[in-house]
């Protein structure tokens, strides 16, 4: 129990907000699989809570982009939204954080890399929103996704849009092909781990690696931007 509390007081410390209600944060880090194994309450994991901070989510980051990026039609508003409310970003927001530290998981969940999962990681960070919003109101619910999520905005559309980006770049300027490689897949079915290298011609422009060959690539086509090559 005490550890528990540590672990709790010690993710209240990394994103810079105190519960009022305790039992808020527990839950919003409770995955169904824990949820599931020490028998609790159907209704104790974060998945209520998800439902909720996905809502909180979509309106705070609409108000920005509508206040932020005041000469974009609605179309591109819209996918600049979606570029950051998706399950890859979300998943990459939670880094600063190491948000996936303070999950609990069943233990089936935690020794097939569910610290790790995007899909777990996506949903957490929604949850902690909700549990935010519900403790401590609009205000501080704000506060945490201006400070965690709407932040380098041109970033996160870059990651979200890397292969057809870099697509296009190559398109314009060279004759070769783009091809994805795979350099490496190592683990059990269960939980796969691909290696990615993005080349043009001769030239590897960009890693990545990931739980499948698509999010590899995404990633391996993001460094390729990042290190921008392909533009020498």
């Amino acid at each position: 129990m005490y550890q528990n509390q540590k672990k709790m007081e010690e993710f209240q410390q990394v994103i810079g907000y105190q519960f009022q209600n305790k039992n808020l944060l527990r839950q919003a880090l409770t995955h169904s699989s824990y949820a599931n194994e020490k028998h609790m309450h159907r209704l104790s994991d974060n998945e209520r809570l998800e439902f909720l901070g996905d809502a909180v989510l979509e309106i705070i980051s609409s108000e920005y982009l509508f206040n932020t990026y005041q000469d974009k039609p609605e179309g591109d508003l819209t996918k600049l939204r979606a570029s950051i409310v998706c399950e890859p970003t979300l998943a990459l927001c939670t880094k600063e954080m190491d948000l996936g530290k303070y999950l609990y998981l069943g233990k089936g969940e935690d020794m097939t890399g569910g610290r790790s999962r995007k899909s777990i990681l996506s949903d957490a960070l929604e949850a902690v929103i909700g549990a935010i919003y519900l403790d401590g109101g609009f205000a501080s619910a704000k506060e945490f996704i201006l400070r965690f999520i709407l932040t380098d905005i041109e970033h996160k559309q870059l990651f979200y849009d890397s292969k057809t980006i870099l697509q296009e770049m190559v398109q314009a300027k060279y004759k070769e092909t783009l091809v994805y490689e795979l350099i490496k897949e190592e683990g059990p079915d269960h939980n796969k781990r691909f290696t990615v290298n993005v080349v043009l011609g001769e030239k590897v422009l960009g890693s990545g690696s990931g739980r499948t060959k698509k999010a590899a690539e995404q990633e391996a086509a993001y460094r390729a931007l990042l290190a921008r090559k392909v533009r020498g």
